[in-house]
């Protein structure tokens, strides 16, 4: 399949989206990602783009509040599959676009609320969706980037490991060039089985690291640190420029 050159290929959801929806199910049972967006800007009653939406897991979770919600996806068959996951639920506010972060359907200053959990916005090279944020967010509006923290908790380690030339303070002084702060989280994955744990390593990581991890590593779940990036508008500008460096996902979500 050919894919534009300007899509962030994401291939542990678009091969295997069946074990991604197993993922989905075990990441952060307590809600701590949740509990840590509500305390900077709530979704409740907001207008809410849910950016990088895979199949549509948050879409309903996002909708039980929200006065509206769009999701925008790349992935055709993943735009399907959250279409159908919202065809049997009465959700008419909610509704999933096929699109890009870098060129969004969606109308100027219309959004209150963004969640990109594991999505396009991966540090350098986010910079043209991160100025179409600037375009769609309405005044005092909140855009959150959920992302892995590589400096800490257990998957922290193995993720340092699998990707020894992932620098975490280059990615923190990006953002904090482009004007946003951070709130660390301590949340966890948690499988109902050891067989559904090992399908989920298996697509999060290369072989070699995936067969470390499962050789030494006992149970079902395991302690898992992330990195709640967060900016309020009028703060979102135009993006700093910086060095053209290639944004290329790994194994995020």
């Amino acid at each position: 399949m050919k894919v534009d050159d300007s899509i962030i290929v994401s291939p542990n959801i678009w091969n295997d989206a069946d074990v991604y929806e197993v993922e989905n199910r075990g990441v952060d049972p307590e809600g701590a990602i949740w509990a840590a967006m509500a305390r900077v800007a709530d979704h409740e009653g907001a207008r809410v783009l849910d950016l990088g939406c895979g199949s549509g897991y948050h879409l309903p979770i996002l909708g039980a509040q929200a006065v509206s919600v769009i999701g925008v996806e790349p992935h055709p068959p993943l735009v399907q599959r959250a279409r159908e996951r919202l065809a049997d639920l009465d959700l008419p506010h909610v509704e999933v676009r096929e699109g890009a972060a870098q060129q969004l359907s969606v109308a100027d200053a219309s959004i209150d609320v963004v969640h990109a959990r594991w999505a396009y916005f991966f540090g350098p090279g986010c910079e043209p969706g991160l100025a179409e944020l600037a375009r769609v967010m309405a005044p005092g509006g909140t855009a959150f980037v959920i992302d892995n923290d590589a400096t800490r908790s257990t998957f922290g380690t193995w993720f340092s490991s699998a990707w020894p030339d992932y620098d975490p303070l280059a990615i923190e002084r990006f953002w904090r060039r482009q004007g946003w702060e951070r709130t660390t989280v301590d949340m966890r994955w948690q499988f109902e089985t050891r067989a559904d744990f090992e399908a989920v390593v298996a697509i999060e990581f290369p072989p070699s690291t995936a067969a470390r991890i499962l050789a030494t590593h006992e149970g079902n779940g395991v302690d898992y640190a992330v990195n709640l990036w967060h900016v309020t508008s009028p703060t979102v500008s135009t993006p700093t420029a910086t060095s053209p460096t290639v944004n290329v996902r790994h194994d995020r979500f």
